[in-house]
């Protein structure tokens, strides 16, 4: 199993905006440094969060780090010209060296409506539409091009020429069947959110993504799914790791009440039993993701690559443990594939 941390730029005040960026940064560093895989910045436009342009991000972090992949988690294509989302990708593939993978999605959140003039009646075909003129952009040198929502194109260059030909693309997915089957039509990996809901709802996704997968003529043995996750701490014991853990998670649920948002879970060892949320000792959370992968049969996993309530000291000392105790031991029990261009 390979592992991803990912952060969507959660900016509550605390800090000031400028620190929360270099805390990003540094978070990244920091994740190359203890060995995970690969490191997501996500998308949003709205509050809390200052995640609105993560190739700018990813820019700066590929010039820090040297070998970690980088991700966009995600990349809200029904928002974006492709056009120009392809330019700034190819930019940031070669700055990193080939490093660049995307996850795809159509994004979520009321402010874009308004940013953006994206409605609900048409988020997922402008998501679709974009991805598929942003594909032959990546893998054509001249793209003739005619659909619903951007002028049409007539043997358009686009430059720089990519690094990575191609680029590999994931689809996020949460709640719809629409980014399930435009990742298996294309034969590209699919990546379930696994975070706001209990494990049977994002199972069902990937159980359609795999039929999808098939249906559309792929071999089943290489459809590939990847996972998030809705938190983490590990301590040595599972009681040493609860009782750190307990005020991060009831000051979250007040966070989602204040915003009108449902508790789906009502205390924290019910979120432990039923969510995809990682606490407990090194061996728990071993235990709890194998009985993930046992239904979802993904390879890479994502933890929260910020420390979310956690003290600087605390977040670094669980990440340490997930590396030195979890991660050999998923890994060896959990084959995956390598990363594109023969990353381990």
């Amino acid at each position: 199993m390979k592992f991803l941390a990912i952060t969507l730029i959660v900016h509550d005040g605390r800090k000031s905006t400028n620190e929360r960026f270099r805390e990003v940064v540094a978070n990244a560093v920091l994740a190359e440094e203890l060995g995970f895989d690969g490191f997501g910045v996500g998308e949003r436009h709205e509050r809390p969060f200052i995640s609105s342009s993560p190739p700018v991000v990813l820019s700066h972090i590929a010039a820090r780090t040297s070998h970690i992949r980088l991700f966009t988690a995600v990349t809200t294509l029904s928002l974006l010209d492709p056009v120009r989302a392809y330019e700034d990708y190819a930019t940031l593939d070669h700055l990193s060296g080939g490093r660049l993978e995307l996850i795809i999605g159509k994004g979520n959140g009321a402010a874009q409506a308004q940013l953006f003039h994206v409605t609900a009646e048409d988020q997922w075909e402008r998501n679709r539409e974009s991805y598929e003129l942003f594909r032959r952009l990546w893998r054509e040198d001249k793209v003739t091009w005619e659909g619903r929502f951007r002028p049409s194109l007539t043997e358009a260059e686009t430059w720089p020429r990519p690094l990575q030909q191609p680029v590999r693309v994931w689809h996020g997915s949460a709640t719809s069947k629409e980014s399930v089957d435009l990742a298996a039509r294309f034969g590209d990996p699919l990546f379930s959110a696994n975070v706001t809901n209990p494990i049977e709802p994002y199972a069902e996704l990937i159980d359609h993504y795999r039929e999808r997968w098939a249906h559309y003529g792929h071999d089943p043995a290489e459809a590939l799914v990847g996972a998030g996750t809705a938190g983490y701490y590990a301590a040595k014991t599972s009681q040493e790791a609860i009782e750190t853990y307990r005020p991060i998670f009831e000051a979250r649920q007040e966070t989602f009440k204040r915003y009108g948002a449902p508790l789906v879970f009502h205390s924290l060892e019910d979120a432990i039993e039923r969510s995809s949320i990682l606490v407990g000792s090194p061996q728990q959370i071993i235990d709890k993701v194998h009985r993930y992968h046992d239904r979802f049969g993904h390879e890479v996993m994502h933890l929260h690559a910020d420390a979310d309530g956690l003290t600087d000291a605390q977040h670094r000392a669980a990440l340490e443990l997930f590396q030195s105790d979890i991660a050999p031991v998923l890994r060896k029990e959990i084959p995956s594939r390598p990363f594109p261009g023969g990353s381990s």
